[in-house]
């Protein structure tokens, strides 16, 4: 469950950079700001809604990829060899557009201006970001 939670961090840790870098990945925080709000902190109220809006679309992203993303390598393991492995870098795209799709359904939003530039390259980023956030004893799995 460690594991689990430190997965999260870090897959809120690369959104918040991938936003950061990219102008057309974009996450709404009106929900979780009137919920901190709500909960009566006045001081930091913008960046806790922040925080906890990145944290849940990683949570989103996490679960994503825990369950939709092993078949859908299975089923396009025949392209990724053909490919050499750069089909996984589509895969991750469609996992983060599939987030940003989940998203839509919830108070907050994920939201990516185009598939092609932009999810490409957030998926790059975050994959790097995961990578080398991987290396963190407690993110590794067992």
């Amino acid at each position: 469950m460690g594991a689990f939670i430190v997965r999260v961090l870090i897959n809120g840790l690369a959104l918040w950079v991938a936003g950061w870098i990219l102008p057309g990945l974009d996450i709404s925080t009106t929900a979780t700001s009137n919920a901190v709000n709500n909960a009566g902190i006045t001081q930091g109220a913008d960046t806790l809604g922040i925080v906890l809006a990145y944290l849940f679309i990683g949570l989103i992203f996490g679960v994503v990829n825990a369950f939709v993303r092993p078949l859908v390598k299975l089923l396009s393991l025949p392209i990724t060899i053909l490919t050499l492995g750069l089909f996984t870098i589509i895969i991750n795209a469609a996992m983060l557009y599939l987030t940003a799709l989940m998203s839509s359904y919830t108070p907050v939003h994920l939201t990516i201006d185009s598939f092609f530039w932009t999810a490409i390259l957030a998926a790059i980023i975050i994959s790097v970001i995961s990578m080398v956030a991987g290396w963190i004893p407690g993110a590794r799995r067992r």
